[in-house]
């Protein structure tokens, strides 16, 4: 089991976006090296990934990512969801209950602008994204107006934090991009309620 105490220099959490629940912020180096490397490793090797088809300008499509999602009471929980739960939530400070895994295989997978849906969240308690694998951007703009779209690099081991409040005035989404070879693997801790 990893401990969750952060080094004494550990890299000051950035904050992207600004609101009465703690924004969005963005904690590099959450997860040591060699411990995000082997959740990465583990759950490539571990995870029962899913394709799913969605319903997009009047056809079906092939959504471009791979899929798992996980209770934390599931009595099948693979590895390395167990000690994963309890590190983001000794990190964070939040009783997650449920994780949701996407599989970026490449630099093709990516995830269309949105914000989470919040009817069976907990208000008031954040959704928590761990970061594995290779790096990708993230684009984080707000619904409500042209205020300006934050870009920020999500590294292996790192994780960001977003409010609840942040699901009504910004969008997140992982674009598309050429240069990308190696996969990531994201694992979006929420607190659904009872």
């Amino acid at each position: 089991m990893m401990s969750a105490q952060q080094a004494l220099f550990a890299p000051e959490p950035v904050c992207l976006v600004h609101d009465h629940e703690g924004g969005t912020r963005y904690l590099p180096d959450s997860i040591p090296t060699a411990i995000a490397q082997r959740w990465f490793n583990e759950a490539q090797r571990n995870i029962g990934w899913l394709s799913q088809q969605r319903m997009m300008y009047e056809r079906e499509v092939a959504v471009p990512r791979l899929l798992a999602t996980f209770a934390r009471e599931s009595a099948d929980l693979p590895e390395p969801l167990g000690e994963a739960f309890e590190a983001v939530r000794a990190l964070i400070g939040a009783p997650f209950n449920r994780v949701g895994l996407n599989l970026y295989r490449d630099g093709s997978d990516s995830v269309a602008p949105h914000s989470d849906k919040t009817d069976k969240l907990v208000p008031g308690q954040p959704i928590a994204i761990v970061s594995l694998g290779v790096s990708r951007r993230m684009s984080i703009r707000s619904k409500t107006g042209p205020g300006r779209t934050v870009h920020i690099e999500l590294e292996p081991g790192s994780c960001l934090v977003m409010s609840y409040a942040s699901q009504f005035t910004h969008e997140h989404g992982i674009p598309k991009l050429a240069d990308v070879v190696g996969p990531r693997i994201s694992l979006a801790f929420r607190c659904f309620a009872p």
